[in-house]
């Protein structure tokens, strides 16, 4: 379909979903996951023949194991958009209430944003997170994924138009630009007046791409570079088992751990027995002269490693002096997506919390939290690496603006 008549239907199905009720959009979710289970066969198939075609090029395993999608993964994205179902709708929701001397009563609403593209890529899972959550906020959406999984984000598309037909609601709240040209993504990108909000999911080129070219407000999903600094007063075994899941439980996620900190009283300690337990789990340490000292087979950290998102079994060390270095070396180097501090001293902890500038802090727990879902918040849209309009996780509340709300009983201002 033509970008432009896309962004038309689009527009128009926004007004119709500003004005739908909560249940009724749940009702169409619901729809949207049973529509999604039927079609597995078909999503299936298209997958495995994209998955066939990428494993013949040179793309990494990381990049692979994104864009697969089995039996279980499908329920999963089913499951998701019935949790959506399940929470609290965010339109109409009075956030703010005031009496002014006048007697004017002004509050703030919550409504939708209307139209939102989403420019994302490998990940197939996203169309579906991603209709599902705009659906809910009274949103229209507009899809466009990577190229290697057009076919796959087709079939999900489709089922997810199926069941919004099924629940009465406009198949056209749903756009998906099948087109892989990058033509396809400039033109939508400049249809600033039918689209109210773009965001881009994926790589730090992408997002530059989409913010050089976007005539459209950008809500911007930067690289994940997480910090997990390990302070003096810490117990080693809880520090060891939160470092080692924050890298290898799933180190191709943006809020997996990029570079691990430890203070230096405690680093001929700890490091010793956790590269022991990342060496079973394959992950490659790079280290500064500090580390290398205590582990000197791993290979020496460059310049640029403290400054790379690897998506991989790969991870940076580094040895501070204290939680002030920790916190100089994250604000230099972080991307603000998050960070996190294992310590048994609830005053740094307090500290490092204020003081580390992320959409996310943790104190004794690891980055990977770092989601939609795990914070109650149903399936995301993404994390938001910047700090206008919604930071961290962005899910419905962050789909939608507020408007004020003003009643009166017939006052007229008079000019001073």
């Amino acid at each position: 379909m033509n970008v432009v008549k896309m962004a038309r239907e689009a527009r128009e199905a926004s007004r119709v979903l500003a004005k739908t009720s909560t249940s009724l959009k749940n009702r169409a979710l619901i729809e949207m996951a049973k529509s999604l289970r039927k079609r597995e066969r078909l999503i299936l198939k298209a997958n495995g023949r994209e998955l066939a075609a990428v494993r013949r090029t040179a793309r990494s395993a990381a990049f692979v194991e994104r864009m697969t999608l089995n039996g279980e993964r499908i329920e999963n994205i089913a499951r998701a958009l019935e949790s959506v179902a399940k929470l609290p709708d965010p339109v109409g929701k009075i956030t703010d209430f005031a009496r002014r001397p006048n007697g004017l009563i002004i509050k703030r609403m919550r409504v939708p944003l209307g139209v939102v593209a989403i420019i994302y890529e490998s990940r197939p899972g996203v169309t579906a997170d991603a209709a599902g959550l705009c659906i809910k906020s009274g949103n229209a959406a507009i899809l466009r994924g990577g190229k290697e999984t057009v076919l796959t984000n087709a079939v999900i598309a489709d089922a997810l138009r199926e069941g919004l037909k099924k629940a009465g609601l406009p198949p056209g709240s749903v756009g998906f630009v099948n087109d892989p040209d990058r033509k396809a993504v400039r033109e939508l990108l400049r249809l600033d007046s039918l689209i109210d909000l773009v965001i881009p999911r994926g790589g730090p080129e992408l997002t530059m791409a989409v913010r050089r070219e976007s005539l459209i407000p950008v809500l911007a999903h930067d690289k994940g570079l997480c910090h997990t600094y390990i302070d003096d007063r810490v117990e080693l075994g809880m520090a060891l088992d939160v470092a080692f899941n924050a890298k290898a439980e799933r180190p191709g996620v943006c809020n997996a751990m990029e570079t691990l900190l430890v203070h230096e009283k405690i680093a001929r300690a700890f490091l010793p027995n956790m590269a022991a337990r990342y060496a079973a789990a394959g992950v490659e340490l790079r280290g500064c002269p500090k580390t290398r000292k205590i582990l000197p087979g791993i290979k020496a950290a460059t310049a640029k490693d403290w400054d790379t998102e690897y998506l991989a079994l790969i991870l940076s060390v580094k040895i501070v002096k204290n939680m002030d270095e920790a916190l100089a070396h994250i604000a230099a180097h972080g991307s603000g997506l998050a960070e996190a501090i294992i310590t048994s001293d609830k005053s740094r902890a307090a500290r490092f919390l204020k003081e580390a500038d992320a959409g996310a802090v943790y104190h004794n727990a690891s980055t990977r939290f770092t989601d939609g879902g795990e914070f109650g918040l149903g399936a995301e849209m993404g994390i938001s690496t910047q700090k206008l309009h919604a930071r961290g996780p962005v899910a419905l509340e962050g789909l939608t603006c507020e408007k004020f709300v003003v009643s009166g009983k017939g006052q007229t201002r008079c000019s001073t």
